[in-house]
C-alpha cells in the first residue's frame, strides 16, 4: 500500500514538471523562434523537439555539439579541455547563475557530471563548481569541461536554489611525509543500503594511491558508487566513477598539477573493479582499463588545503573523503550512525 501511495505520488509529480513544462515553453514561443534563427546562422538546423524546460536549469536548446559550435573556434587541450579564460573571455561567468558563461542570446553550462547524481536534470551538486568557477591566482591555469550538447536560452530567468551544501576536511598533515601506498575506504558494513544510499551519497568506496618519482608525489583517487548509480550514453548503460589526479612538488612544496574526470564501466568492468584497487594491474591480467574523460584540470602552484577542499568537493555529500582527510566523518554523519545503531540494537533486543 505504502509503493502504490508512492509510486501515484511520483507519477502526479512528473504529471506535474510535464504541465509545467509545455507551459513555460508555450509562453517562451517567441524567445525560442528567436534562438532558433541564430542557431541556424551558425548551421544548427533546430525543431520544436531540440527545446526543453527543466525546473533546475530553465529552457534549454539541445543539438550535438551545440555549445561548441555557438562558442566558435577555440583552442582545446589534447585530453578535450578548454581553457577557462578564453571562454570567460567571450562569456564572463555568469555572476547569478554557478557553472555558467552567460552570453546576450545564450549561457554554456558546465559538463552535467558535476550535477546532482551527475543527472542532466537535477541541479548542481555542491559546491566544487562554484568553488572552481571563483578559484584564481598568480600562474594558474583552470580547464573545464563543458555540457557540448546543450544551452540555456531564458538567460533572464530566474535561477534554482537548493539549500544543503558540503563542507571541505580539516587536514594537518605534512604532504611530503606522506608514504607511498594504497588505501581503501568503505562505508560501515553494518549499514542497510538506504543509509548508504543517504548518509554516503550511494558511496561503495573511495580508493586512494599515493606514489613518488623524480622529486614528485602523485595523487590518484576513485570514487566508486553503488550498483544503483548508473548513466546512459549513447543507448549503453554505465557506472560512472570520479577520478581524481594531483601532482605535488617536493621542492617547491605545492601542487603542481591537479585534474579530475569521469570512468565509465561497463557492468563487467564495475563488478571486477569495485572490489580491486588501484594495484589490481599487478595482481590481475585481466587489467580493467574503463572509458574516461577529462572534466578539469587545474596547472599551477595549488596550496594544499586548497587542493583539499576541491578535492572535498568533487567527492561532494560523501563523508569517506572527509574521513580520509580529517579521520574521522563529519560530527553530523557520526550523530546519525549512532542514531542509528541504537535504533537497531533496542529492535534486536526486543
Amino acid at each position: 500500500m505504502v509503493d502504490q501511495k508512492y509510486d501515484d505520488m511520483m507519477a502526479h509529480y512528473f504529471a506535474d514538471l510535464k504541465e509545467q513544462s509545455s507551459k513555460r515553453l508555450a509562453e517562451a514561443g517567441d524567445l525560442i523562434a528567436k534562438f532558433t534563427t541564430i542557431a541556424a546562422s551558425k548551421g544548427l538546423i533546430l525543431s520544436a523537439d531540440s527545446f526543453e524546460y527543466i525546473q533546475t536549469t530553465g529552457i534549454v536548446a539541445k543539438a550535438q555539439n551545440i555549445a561548441r559550435t555557438l562558442l566558435g573556434p577555440i583552442r582545446a587541450e589534447r585530453d578535450g579541455l578548454l581553457p577557462f579564460n578564453e571562454i570567460a573571455s567571450r562569456f564572463p561567468p555568469s555572476p547569478h547563475y554557478e557553472g555558467c558563461f552567460a552570453g546576450p542570446d545564450f549561457i554554456l553550462m558546465a559538463h552535467p557530471c558535476y550535477r546532482r547524481g551527475m543527472h542532466p536534470i537535477n541541479n548542481w551538486a555542491p559546491r566544487f563548481i562554484d568553488l572552481f568557477w571563483r578559484f584564481d591566482g598568480p600562474g594558474i591555469e583552470r580547464y573545464i569541461a563543458l555540457d557540448e550538447d546543450r544551452v540555456r536560452i531564458d538567460v533572464d530567468g530566474p535561477g534554482y536554489f537548493e539549500g544543503d551544501t558540503w563542507h571541505g576536511a580539516p587536514f594537518n598533515e605534512d604532504i611530503q611525509n606522506i608514504k607511498s601506498g594504497i588505501v581503501k575506504l568503505r562505508p560501515p558494513l553494518d549499514l542497510e543500503s538506504r543509509h548508504v544510499s543517504f548518509f554516503f551519497a550511494d558511496a561503495y568506496c573511495v580508493d586512494i594511491k599515493w606514489s613518488e618519482s623524480d622529486g614528485i608525489k602523485s595523487f590518484q583517487a576513485l570514487e566508486i558508487k553503488t550498483e544503483k548509480i548508473s548513466i546512459e550514453i549513447g543507448g549503453q548503460s554505465y557506472f560512472p566513477a570520479r577520478y581524481l589526479h594531483a601532482e605535488f612538488d617536493l621542492a617547491a612544496n605545492c601542487f603542481r598539477h591537479f585534474d579530475g574526470a569521469i570512468q565509465y564501466f561497463t557492468e563487467e568492468e564495475y563488478f571486477q573493479r569495485r572490489d580491486a584497487d588501484f594495484n589490481m594491474t599487478m595482481k590481475n591480467h585481466a587489467h580493467v582499463k574503463a572509458s574516461s574523460s577529462k572534466v578539469f584540470k587545474i596547472n599551477g602552484p595549488l596550496k594544499t588545503e586548497d587542493w583539499v577542499e576541491l578535492c572535498c568537493h568533487f567527492y561532494t555529500a560523501n563523508p569517506l573523503t572527509f574521513e580520509y582527510f580529517s579521520g574521522e566523518y563529519p560530527k553530523h554523519v557520526v550523530e546519525t550512525l549512532a542514531k542509528i545503531r541504537n535504533h537497531a540494537s533496542k529492535l534486536d533486543g526486543e
